[in-house]
């Protein structure tokens, strides 16, 4: 059976209402609808969102569902009080404004969060009746982050694609939620999560290795037994239709009539969504502090500002647009004559033709967001251009601003930048001006909305090869009956199994990390069969093993190699080391400490461990590095050696290592069964030194010398579970 696709979004590409002669079906314009055209409208492929109206009979559902079919979608019928706190509340009253930077506007509401979680749950279902393990699934925005984990605990098989639309903020501002960790759990359920730009995937990255511990190698984050991957996909717009239309003779004819209402006047124009983050009110304020400063284009210059009316119920909104019209009406008051009128104002959506024209005919686009993710419109102003005349004033808040930088940038916020960008426009020679627009139709042209799509799925495709790639010597339930089985059949069996990480899961304390009753009692079952040695090789000290493990009948080696212990004897140190350096070493571990908040040093009797895990996780792993370069420096010339681990520096002798230790036990006899496990770079000296046909294991799917790989603790203590019944 083939694999299907699903795409999910809040809003389907088209919106159903009701009127007197029944229901009504509007397409939508989008560049998203354009773009996943190709995808949702083949086979048994199928977009699922809300289809914009709550107050529907039960018949006209089913009529609804049935018409949308024809058209691969399918509704998600939501409830006036799911739109209400859902997605004009906990939409866009928290995640909107704040991930735009707007705290001030954000509201905390646990009322709102339930709603969001149950919504989320609502398309969750959805899904499931459409959609079987293996499919491929693409969600949508920030209206659904929680919906990839949702869909991944009951399809853990599927390929999930998450793409969010707006901006990732930094920490300092995602870490206000309450509910920050749920929602980063929630979109790492996906494989692979898209962003406009590298700000906001470095924004998450940092969230995510602050808030939830998880760090990242290239933007992989390994989650549990899956790698996720996170990348900056700059989404693209339908170039072709653009061109087109402003060739049409109906787009023409339009221009033709704008021409003769405001001829011989040059034209800037404005078109946004009403928002806040849309930096409307500082243009009207940069526009009016302009006719002031430069009297010579009162009369000459007009600004038609197109307003689309948005979330009229929400209360910034409502006040935003108060506010708007007493600033249109001020400057207009202030400067228009008989013969002309500096603000040509509209409250309500343009036809598509129309904004062609109006796209067309305008000198200078004025496109100052406060904060967007992409921003459309200004793509669709440099794609209309067929004449290759025209200005772009963009915000470098807006990631437009990425890859259109023949654009005049300007900080929104500086409004007198604002000003002196538009004079700029104005008077900017057309050589000049083809020259711009030429370098930014040729991006536009190459990187389209279907290009966008492309390159997503291609990356998408991608992660789920590597992830198999990585699954694919991980240890399953056949292999485990094949090594116990091998484990029974056999005459002597050794076990070398390091302690942190493998026998017991990192704690922020070391001294914490101490074993349970179940794992001692596992451990000594093992050791009292007279076939089996059991060996414990770490980098832990001898003091705190011979404490935790010393009662067992089994060998232990400390510190890498440098102690050894057999059942019933004394510790031994290993010949010609000594601890003479550490006095030179240890006071640069120690500034480091002093500058690091939440690092410590750990002594051991012939290496010193700086520990960073408590730290801050980026600044901890800024200073791990800087201690690296320093210290590598220091012992140049020295027979010693650093070992990064997680979250840990040891610096200690060159010739001591698990390998060369766990070497002198195989030594001594033949073993028909060689098990050896671990976790971090030190145990891959013991994979290297076992012979061919030695199990060796890695815990986690990092690249390593073992031949196996096992996901996690839990995992070791099962197969260890599986050894002892056997024995």
């Amino acid at each position: 059976m083939a694999r299907k696709t699903i795409i999910i979004s809040n809003r389907l590409p088209v919106t159903v209402d009701k009127s007197d002669e029944g229901l009504n079906f509007t397409p939508s314009a989008g560049g998203l609808a354009t773009g996943l055209g190709s995808i949702y409208k083949e086979g048994e492929n199928v977009w699922l969102g809300w289809p914009g109206f709550t107050d529907f009979e039960e018949g006209e559902k089913d009529s609804i569902i049935s018409e949308l079919k024809k058209e691969n979608m399918a509704p998600v019928f939501l409830t006036e009080e799911d739109v209400e706190l859902y997605y004009e509340g906990f939409s866009n009253r928290t995640i909107w404004p704040l991930f735009h930077y707007f705290t001030q506007y954000t509201k905390y509401i646990p009322e709102l969060w339930e709603a969001y979680k149950n919504a989320n749950r609502k398309f969750a279902d959805e899904v499931l009746k459409y959609a079987s393990d293996g499919d491929i699934i693409w969600v949508h925005d920030y209206q659904l982050l929680l919906l990839p984990q949702m869909i991944r605990e009951k399809l853990p098989n599927s390929t999930i694609g998450f793409f969010q639309h707006i901006p990732f903020p930094s920490y300092e501002i995602f870490r206000l939620l309450p509910w920050r960790e749920e929602l980063l759990t929630g979109m790492l359920g996906a494989d692979l999560i898209g962003f406009h730009t590298y700000d906001d995937m470095r924004h998450f990255l940092s969230s995510v290795n602050r808030i939830v511990a998880l760090g990242n190698s290239v933007g992989k984050i390994k989650v549990g037994n899956r790698l996720v991957a996170v990348d900056s996909f700059p989404m693209g717009i339908d170039y072709e239709k653009f061109e087109n239309a402003a060739k049409s003779e109906e787009t023409k004819k339009k221009i033709t009539r704008y021409s003769s209402m405001i001829d011989p006047e040059k034209i800037i124009l404005s078109i946004d969504r009403l928002d806040y983050s849309k930096g409307i009110m500082q243009r009207l304020k940069a526009f009016d502090i302009f006719l002031e400063k430069y009297p010579q284009y009162v009369g000459q210059v007009s600004m038609i500002l197109i307003v689309v009316p948005s979330r009229t119920k929400v209360d910034q909104y409502q006040q935003l647009k108060s506010e708007l019209d007493e600033w249109v009406g001020r400057l207009n008051g202030k400067y228009s004559r008989m013969e002309w009128t500096p603000l040509h104002y509209f409250y309500r959506s343009f036809s598509f033709n129309a904004l062609s024209a109006l796209y067309s005919k305008s000198e200078v686009a004025l496109v100052t967001p406060l904060r967007d993710g992409m921003n459309l419109v200004c793509k669709e102003f440099i794609a209309s251009k067929t004449d290759k005349k025209g200005v772009l004033i963009l915000s470098e808040m807006a990631g437009a601003a990425r890859e259109l930088s023949e654009a005049i940038l300007i900080n929104p916020n500086d409004v007198n930048q604002i000003v002196e960008a538009m004079k700029t426009a104005l008077e900017m020679p057309e050589n000049e001006q083809i020259a711009r627009i030429e370098e930014m139709q040729g991006k536009l042209k190459r990187y389209n909305i279907h290009r966008w799509v492309e390159v997503f799925m291609a990356q998408l495709d991608s992660i789920k090869i590597e992830q198999k790639g990585m699954n694919a010597k991980v240890i399953n339930e056949e292999m485990t009956k094949k090594i116990v089985s091998h484990y029974q059949s056999a005459e002597k069996r050794v076990f070398f199994f390091d302690y942190d990480g493998t026998l017991r899961s990192f704690v922020k304390r070391p001294e914490d990390a101490k074993p349970d009753e179940e794992m001692k009692s596992l451990l000594l079952k093992l050791a009292e069969n007279k076939q089996n040695k059991v060996v414990v090789i770490s980098g832990r000290d001898r003091h705190t093993l011979q404490e935790w493990l010393g009662h067992l009948p089994i060998d232990m080696i400390a510190e890498h190699g440098v102690w050894s212990k057999k059942i019933g004897k004394e510790w031994k140190k290993v010949d010609n080391i000594d601890a003479d350096w550490k006095v030179r070493i240890q006071p640069m571990v120690e500034l480091y400490v002093d500058r690091t908040p939440g690092s410590f040093i750990e002594q051991k009797d012939y290496s010193l461990v700086w520990h960073y895990r408590k730290a801050d996780p980026d600044f901890g792993a800024m200073r791990a590095r800087e201690l690296l370069s320093n210290i590598n420096y220091l012992i140049a010339n020295e027979d010693l050696q650093t070992m990064e681990g997680d979250k840990v520096i040891e610096i200690k002798h060159r010739d001591v290592n698990k390998g060369k230790a766990s070497k002198k036990w195989l030594g001594k006899d033949k073993y028909d069964f060689i098990f050896a496990i671990g976790d971090d770079v030190t145990d891959e000296d013991t994979f290297h030194a076992m012979p061919k046909d030695a199990y060796t294991v890695k815990v986690g799917l990092a690249p390593s010398e073992a031949k196996f790989n096992m996901k996690s603790t839990d995992e070791v203590r099962e197969i260890i579970k599986r050894f002892a019944e056997v024995s």
